[in-house]
């Protein structure tokens, strides 16, 4: 429902305070590829594999591009590209994600051209298309799809990224598998994917995934795996026969380089802005706790968390918007609902496309938090304040975090300034950043 700031909730409101806040830094391992670097590494790991052999001149190659928010995803994909034009075929980019962009070709298009990814700049083809071949069925009967584009032509690279999935675990979770059955499935393959529920997810991703490398279709995956600054960490190119024995040790490695929420538990979680840029869910729960489905955990654990902005290249998919306890108007009137429900409708998980109570104002959806919280005081109550929950080397703490912070309770929390009031501007949207200069 939405809460105008003009009636009783207002005036309810109104005397609710707002602790004073400093910022923080956290430190987390940082190896990483610079950007610079990223076509010679993705270059000598696939010499390093073998694999260089699976692509011959003359041949057509597909590769896929996802959309999530990755670190140099552009320059990721064109280098991946490069790599098959300096071996003599002919690269072209497939988008492999599943129903995002409305389940529509050009809407899919314009995911990657937000990332940067064009025909232009990648120097290759982008075909886009929801049409599908049927593969074959999976052991547990489903079936299996291709985006028709792939597999017409004469092998596929998996280019995507590797981390734990936000609403099941398994083996396997977000990456070269779920790339195969999801991605490069379609709208169709990413139904059947889910069809059977999150709590089905974790066997139906890795026997799908069998038919598809089955086909034969499969040249080889590089995955890329992130560090807990968002930043490049390192790619590893994998045999198409060897993905579900590789994919499942990846995984550990991307679970030990995850970011969090150091101090692990509070009152009030205010995420400054969400959106597919950031997590599937639009926010991350492995970061929040806030979770679509029962079928995962983890993250900080808090009372309440709010949501203030939603990030232009979400294109007005709002999704995740539903795990918040109170959202703005200001992202209630960028919802696209034909964007968010298509989501929805392909995984059958509507949890984080439901409406939180909505108010006018980011200072107000802050205040109500506060306000619905239990066994809390003025002084006593913890806020904690992030970016989004993808960047989170600097995040805003509450004043009753201060004197654990200077004891050193949190290793690798390191307090930055002194206790402040936050600010708000003459609309009462917050304008304190959590990034300081």
């Amino acid at each position: 429902m939405l809460i105008r700031n003009d009636g009783t909730v207002s005036r309810l409101l109104r005397d609710v305070p707002i602790p004073r806040m400093f910022h923080a830094a956290q430190k987390f391992p940082d190896a990483h590829i610079e950007r610079g670097d990223i076509e010679k590494a993705i270059f000598d790991e696939i010499a390093r594999s073998g694999v260089s052999k699976r692509v011959r001149p003359g041949m057509r190659i597909a590769i896929t591009a996802g959309s999530r928010g990755i670190r140099n995803v552009d320059e990721i994909t064109r280098s991946v590209a490069a790599w098959v034009r300096s071996h003599g075929a002919s690269p072209f980019i497939v988008p492999a994600m599943g129903s995002h962009g409305g389940a529509t070709a050009d809407g899919q298009r314009e995911v990657l051209a937000g990332y940067g990814i064009t025909e232009e700049a990648m120097d290759c083809p982008i075909l886009s298309s929801m049409e599908t071949v049927l593969l074959g069925h999976s052991e547990l009967g489903k079936p299996v799809y291709m985006d028709k584009n792939a597999f017409e032509a004469d092998g596929v690279i998996l280019s995507c990224r590797l981390k734990p999935h936000n609403a099941f675990r398994g083996i396997v979770e977000s990456g070269p598998c779920k790339m195969m059955t999801v991605g490069l499935g379609k709208q169709r393959g990413a139904e059947q994917v889910h069809s059977d529920g999150m709590d089905n997810i974790a066997r139906n991703i890795p026997t799908m995934a069998r038919v598809t490398l089955d086909s034969g279709k499969i040249l080889f995956a590089i995955p890329c795996l992130e560090n807990a600054y968002d930043q490049t960490m390192c790619f590893e190119a994998i045999p198409a026969e060897k993905i579900l024995e590789r994919e499942p040790e990846l995984l550990k490695l991307a679970f030990a380089n995850m970011p969090s929420i150091l101090v692990g538990s509070g009152d009030v979680l205010i995420v400054d802005k969400i959106g597919k840029n950031f997590s599937g869910t639009g926010v991350d729960p492995n970061i929040t706790g806030r979770f679509s489905t029962p079928y995962a955990s983890g993250g900080v654990q808090v009372q309440r968390s709010c949501f203030l902005n939603l990030s232009e290249e979400s294109h007005g998919n709002a999704l995740g918007a539903g795990l918040a306890d109170a959202i703005t108007k200001r992202i209630y009137d960028r919802i696209d609902t034909n964007a968010m429900y298509t989501n929805c409708l392909t995984s059958t998980v509507v949890r984080s496309a439901m409406l939180p109570p909505v108010l006018w104002t980011d200072k107000e959806a802050i205040q109500f938090c506060i306000r619905t919280c239990n066994r809390v005081t003025a002084e006593s109550i913890r806020i904690i304040r992030i970016p989004n929950s993808l960047h989170l080397s600097r995040i805003m703490l509450s004043e009753a975090y201060l004197p654990d912070a200077l004891s050193g309770r949190w290793p690798g929390l390191t307090v930055l300034d002194e206790p402040a009031p936050l600010r708000f501007d003459a609309e009462d949207a917050l304008i304190t950043p959590v990034v300081t200069p």
